[in-house]
């Protein structure tokens, strides 16, 4: 007897992680095959006719991806008013150069296997994590989307430092979810040295530490009123059900998140050590350049443009690219401007469905490069680490009052706007 959709695909979810990455390991294959075929007909791109590893791990090796080979080889470097290495965090350079001791010295082939290797724990953590507070065709959805988002591509083997991050940032937060502090903490080290946007998950752990503290008080309290009993609760088992619960529950509210503050413990104060990451670089910075905030200052220099002032706040150089009708730059940024417009729609949708403490990181990870881009180049990449507008647009996708369909279109169309992307950037295009 056939199972109902509904059953079948909760006992896809009750695996989904494992399922998860089955898909990204076939999405790997494809994009590198993809990636492969066009890198054979266009060869290396200008400066990286170095590379001497595999072609499939070659063709991803663009852009950005020289900077940190640089430092993964030789260090850090800085010349003020020029471009220079210490615009990139320590995190993913630092992981390259060990794989690449590791494999003799083939540092770009070590950035592509760092990458896939971070990729499949991002794609394993993140189904992991929305299984549990989402139904499961939704659950279903966000991973797809987390897959073929269009800037997803920096997943598959690309020598960018995204993948890094988005692991170290959802493992900060998987340790949390299960009360380990201290554990918690130190994972948040790595990220918060891995990405300027690293410091929304200090805030986070912080936030959502405090909101964990009133939902256990809210959950003793229902507890006492049922059964007289005074048993705490444990941390979700990530199965359906806790997925329905969540769904129902919502996020405490604000008053409750303040007064959970009076009970906070010396053992939830170790999600403050996860700052330490920024404070180590900035120290780096300080007594080796003379400017702990060299990362900031250096995004100024020519070529990059990206210092601070109204002209990058208000984004001059954007609309002067639309009004002066600049085709080249106009299909570069306005993708990664609608990103960020989506992105920011779906933030309330973040809060009310996962709580305050992934809302507060949603928030200062798209803050800081919506604040800090004159013309919204490199935010496609910076949307993804704000991994939880995925789950929010796969609820938005399939809510009962929208058709079915509307989820499988919009996952094919951004497969083709992957696809688009990721031959794009083989050919040594600057897509974000």
């Amino acid at each position: 007897m056939t199972q109902p959709l509904g059953a079948r695909l909760a006992h896809v979810v009750r695996r989904l992680p494992l399922y998860a990455l089955g898909a990204f390991v076939v999405a790997t294959v494809l994009m590198s095959l993809l990636a492969w075929a066009t890198y054979r007909t266009v060869g290396p791109t200008p400066g990286h006719e170095y590379l001497d590893g595999p072609g499939w791990l070659d063709a991803w090796f663009q852009g950005d991806s020289g900077w940190y080979h640089r430092i993964a080889e030789g260090g850090y470097s800085y010349t003020p008013g020029q471009q220079s290495s210490i615009a990139f965090f320590p995190t993913y350079p630092l992981l390259v150069s060990v794989v690449g001791a590791l494999l003799g010295g083939d540092v770009s082939t070590a950035a592509g296997l760092v990458t896939l290797v971070c990729a499949a724990g991002v794609v394993v953590l993140f189904a992991d994590w929305v299984r549990s507070r989402v139904r499961p065709r939704t659950a279903c959805v966000a991973v797809a989307l987390l897959l073929v988002y269009p800037y997803s591509f920096f997943l598959y083997g690309s020598g960018y430092g995204d993948a890094s991050f988005l692991l170290t940032a959802l493992g900060s937060f998987a340790l949390l979810e299960r009360r380990h502090y201290a554990l918690a903490g130190l994972t948040g080290v790595l990220a918060t040295a891995g990405r300027p946007v690293g410091i929304a998950v200090a805030v986070a752990l912080v936030v959502r530490a405090v909101e964990l503290t009133a939902q256990d008080r809210a959950a003793r309290r229902d507890t006492e009123v049922r059964v007289g009993g005074t048993a705490a609760p444990g941390p979700p088992t990530g199965g359906p059900a806790d997925a329905a619960a969540g769904e129902r529950a919502g996020p405490v509210s604000w008053r409750e998140l303040v007064g959970a503050v009076g009970l906070l413990r010396w053992r939830h104060a170790a999600v403050l050590v996860s700052v330490g990451g920024l404070v180590a670089w900035m120290v780096y910075l300080g007594v080796r350049f003379g400017d702990p905030l060299a990362f900031a200052t250096v995004q100024g220099a020519p070529g990059w443009d990206q210092g601070g002032g109204p002209r990058t706040w208000f984004k001059v150089p954007f609309f002067g690219a639309l009004y002066y009708r600049n085709w080249d730059d106009i299909v570069l940024v306005v993708p990664q401007a609608l990103a960020c417009l989506a992105a920011v729609l779906l933030v309330r949708t973040v809060w009310r469905r996962f709580g305050w403490g992934y809302a507060a990181y949603t928030v200062v990870s798209l803050a800081i490069p919506i604040i800090g881009t004159k013309d919204f180049m490199g935010t496609g990449r910076y949307v993804l680490a704000a991994y939880p507008v995925l789950a929010a647009a796969a609820v938005v996708l399939t809510d009962d009052r929208r058709p079915r369909w509307l989820a499988p279109v919009v996952l094919a169309a951004l497969t083709v706007g992957l696809c688009i992307a990721a031959l794009s950037y083989v050919n040594g295009v600057e897509v974000s």
